[in-house]
């Protein structure tokens, strides 16, 4: 055969090994956030049946609160997923995340509710929520440093942009199974049993994520760090000694990602329904049509990542998020075409600064720390601001009695990632993954 040949057939099995490997990314991606947002979905059912109701509003409060209780537990799982992922492996580490996710999902669905168990149901429900937000701790990062291990060079952004869409795409499962439940079923049905279905689905998507990523083999870059012995001992520790800046600028504008993507998915339901005033079956209905917007123009925001630089369309996202928010917000109570527009917008800045946030949080730490670093940074944003944005939003709201204060929230958090980006961040797509040293 061939020299010619057989460089033609390498590339071909190169080229097949990277669409394996995508997919299985992205299947077990889709699994973690689907069961994740299982519990948005159905977040105004889960008030009625897991909290006492004195008091509506104050029920949902504490629905949030557990959604904002589930996110305490991420910076333990991003600290054990990142520190093993750089001992032992990335892939042995998502395998473990995408089982963890759905058997604590799995439970929830069985889970007895108030009338039956009293205080330990939200008792239990919140540590569920917690070993929930332990495997996400790990899986969006640890995914993200997976795919674009084997990403060629220049092409990263739209090798990993099934990251970020499929967790679009499972909102939109979610959101879809939401709206056949509410409006397929009597509210009888819906609180006696509809609402656990989603919960249920876990245990199958589990196994089918879990088969898919056993059937890969980790990274090239981590089996040449095992090759030369390497691997790091403590890469938590270098991690924080070494890249201290890098986390803080991850932090820095991972924060809006996190608020505006929180906000947009998981509260987006209930604003509509609660303080606008809509249908929950035409929340439900905006909330797929903003999902799909998001999930639509991920590939085509990370084909421009590639070109432009992850720089630029960060400075975009984050400007566009300071300008463009308030009109958003201000367009959605006059009507549901309206409400669609305004959700619209804010999905497309979503994908904007989420198609450039997954190769940057990569791409900014070098091989040893990769999974640890990252996942500090970007866990510490979501813990801090994307777990707490649905209650703030709530409580903002209350307080305030005006629906347009969740806007201003976003915004004053958009300005502060701007900054951090036009001062902070220097550009990263060119960097080399194989690097061992901080750039």
């Amino acid at each position: 055969m061939s020299s010619t040949a057989t460089a033609r057939e390498s590339d071909v099995d190169t080229a097949t090994l990277r669409r394996k490997v995508a997919f299985a990314s992205a299947i077990g991606n889709f699994v973690e956030w689907f069961d994740s947002g299982a519990y948005a979905v159905m977040s105004a059912t889960i008030a009625g049946l897991f909290f006492p109701q004195y008091d509506p509003a104050a029920a949902l409060l504490a629905t949030w609160a557990v959604f904002a209780g589930g996110f305490i537990a991420r910076p333990i799982g991003a600290i054990v997923f990142g520190y093993f992922g750089d001992r032992i492996g990335r892939n042995k580490m998502l395998a473990a995340s995408v089982l963890c996710m759905s058997g604590a999902t799995f439970l929830i669905g069985v889970l007895p509710p108030y009338s039956v168990l009293g205080i330990a149901a939200p008792i239990l429900l919140f540590l569920l929520r917690a070993v929930q937000g332990f495997s996400t701790g790990g899986e969006y990062t640890g995914g993200s440093a997976f795919i674009m291990e084997y990403a060629p060079d220049g092409k990263r952004a739209r090798y990993a942009s099934p990251i970020p869409m499929t967790v679009g795409i499972a909102a939109v499962a979610g959101s879809l199974v939401g709206v056949l439940l509410t409006s397929g079923l009597s509210e009888a049905a819906l609180l006696s049993w509809g609402w656990r279905i989603p919960f249920l689905l876990a245990a199958p998507l589990g196994l089918i994520g879990l088969y898919l990523r056993s059937r890969v083999e980790d990274t090239p870059v981590f089996r040449a760090l095992e090759r030369h012995d390497a691997v790091p001992r403590t890469p938590l520790r270098n991690a924080v000694r070494l890249c201290g800046k890098q986390i803080l600028i991850l932090f820095g504008y991972s924060i809006t990602n996190a608020v505006a993507y929180y906000l947009m998915s998981s509260y987006m339901i209930a604003y509509m329904s609660e303080n606008l005033h809509y249908s929950k079956a035409s929340a439900m209905l905006t909330s797929v049509v903003a999902m799909l917007v998001y999930s639509i123009a991920c590939p085509f925001l990370a084909r421009a990542s590639d070109r432009f630089g992850r720089k630029p369309m960060l400075l975009v996202a984050c400007g566009g998020f300071v300008v463009l928010t308030y009109p958003a917000f201000l367009i959605m109570p006059f009507g549901i075409g309206m409400a669609m527009l305004g959700a619209g917008v804010l999905a497309l800045l979503v994908a904007a600064i989420g198609t450039s946030n997954v190769p940057a949080l990569v791409e900014l730490f070098p091989t040893g720390v990769r999974s640890s670093g990252s996942a500090i940074g970007y866990t510490a944003a979501y813990v801090l601001f994307g777990g707490t944005a649905p209650f703030v939003a709530t409580g903002l709201t209350q307080a305030t009695g005006s629906s347009l204060s969740p806007g201003f929230y976003v915004m004053g958090v958009a300005l502060i990632s701007l900054i951090v980006v036009l001062f902070a961040f220097t550009e990263t797509k060119n960097l080399s993954l194989r690097r061992d040293t901080v750039t």
